[in-house]
């Protein structure tokens, strides 16, 4: 069975270990969890399993050197080190296209499909999103859950649950407020 994965502030805690100390344990730890996911992820934008094991290793490096420098306000900490992650692979493609130019031919179709950054960043968005859900009441969370993962109508809820049609419309309107002040409130 699979380690579960470490939360968003233990991974902070983490990055916060090697900014303060260099606790080689915390970046052993961040490595770990980090460079199989940055794998997976240049790996699909087609460069080889070389450049992708340079581009991985420079990102662990600039995270070693450049963890005093990552603020919460911009965003997680995956956030962040994809970003880095990204900004070394496009270093790598200006370095190599400085040395040759491909013909626009040969160039591979823009893929539109979701990468790694963006699949972590939905993961931990829907992590906050279901936190804050159980933090509704059952009756707010129920007009939810109706509305949005059942998507069904107002009247069908108010059917459903034998209530006025005005009586869901409220509910859904507070849980609605709640709900985005539990999220703005969460890291």
């Amino acid at each position: 069975m699979e380690p579960s994965a470490p939360t968003a502030e233990t991974l902070k805690s983490w990055l916060q270990a090697v900014a303060r100390t260099q606790d080689r344990d915390s970046f052993a730890r961040l490595h770990g969890f980090f460079a199989p996911r940055l794998t997976a992820w240049l790996s699909r934008t087609g460069l080889p399993p070389v450049q992708i094991e340079d581009i991985v290793q420079e990102t662990m490096i600039a995270i070693w050197r450049k963890a005093g420098l990552y603020d919460e306000k911009f965003g997680g900490v995956s956030t962040w080190v994809f970003v880095i992650a990204r900004n070394q692979r496009v270093d790598y493609l200006r370095r190599k296209q400085n040395r040759a130019t491909q013909p626009l031919e040969d160039w591979d179709p823009i893929d539109d499909s979701p990468g790694g950054e963006e699949s972590l960043l939905a993961a931990e968005r829907e992590r906050n999103v279901r936190k804050a859900l159980a933090q509704l009441t059952r009756e707010q969370a129920s007009v939810l859950e109706q509305a949005y993962f059942a998507e069904k109508p107002h009247s069908a809820i108010a059917r459903d649950l034998g209530i006025p049609l005005g009586t869901v419309k409220s509910r859904m309107r507070l849980a609605l407020a709640r709900l985005r002040s539990l999220l703005e409130e969460s890291p």
